[in-house]
């Protein structure tokens, strides 16, 4: 919690004194509209991922065994974990500097660097950096593309929500299903799979990984055009 304080300092900070605005053009504030935009995002995601969990299955030809005794206060810590390690993690890289960045450099760069600085990021998370080329090159472009996404949401709406949405969402119900830090397998736990290996596992892995993201891009300029023809409605 103090290293979440700290950013949320340092963002009020750089944005009071670089572009003379507060912090409230991140959009952190809960308002009825950022409220459902949240709820859209985790919802959304929590069904593409379910998708993905049951695509994976079946081609995998996954063995799941539901736990016989759920941790629900386990379930309970596991959430609050993912709330505050996405909302710092949005802030790191979807807040203060990728506003600046829009503001000095265009939406274009800004999320393109955002995005870049997101994947390289995840190698160092997943503790990579000794690993082979081809591993490193495959996370860069999957989480990359994930930042991509939600960095052009974050844009779109004006808001941090809908793209913490997106992100608690996922991690949240990864964790129902498979080894993630602090407690994962909360509900299910993988008994067997088939095992891909070399350009299989490449083949398998990159659709895999890019699915949830290019569903999310999709759904995010169809929302933002809907908001669009919405408002202009009321407006004529």
């Amino acid at each position: 919690m103090l290293g979440l304080l700290v950013i949320i300092i340092v963002s009020g900070v750089l944005l009071r004194f670089i572009e003379k605005k507060n912090i409230e053009v991140l959009g952190v504030i809960p308002t009825k509209q950022r409220s459902v935009q949240f709820l859209i995002g985790f919802v959304f995601i929590t069904l593409i991922c379910l998708i993905s969990v049951y695509v994976e299955t079946l081609v995998l030809d996954v063995e799941w065994i539901r736990n016989e005794s759920i941790n629900y206060t386990a379930i309970f810590n596991s959430f609050f974990y993912h709330v505050r390690s996405a909302l710092t993690e949005d802030l790191i890289f979807r807040g203060a500097i990728l506003y600046i960045l829009i503001s000095r450099l265009g939406a274009k760069w800004a999320i393109l660097i955002s995005a870049l600085c997101f994947g390289v990021y995840h190698v160092f998370s997943y503790g990579m950096t000794g690993g082979g080329i081809i591993p490193i090159l495959y996370v860069v472009l999957v989480t990359g593309f994930v930042g991509y996404v939600w960095a052009y949401t974050f844009y779109k709406t004006k808001s941090i929500m809908m793209a913490l949405g997106f992100h608690l969402g996922y991690n949240f119900l990864m964790a129902m299903f498979y080894q993630s830090p602090p407690t994962g397998e909360l509900i299910f736990q993988e008994l067997s799979k088939i095992d891909l290996r070399d350009w299989n596992w490449l083949f398998y892995n990159i659709p895999k990984g890019i699915f949830p993201s290019l569903m999310t891009l999709i759904f995010v300029k169809q929302y933002v055009k809907y908001v669009s023809n919405s408002n202009k409605k009321i407006i004529d």
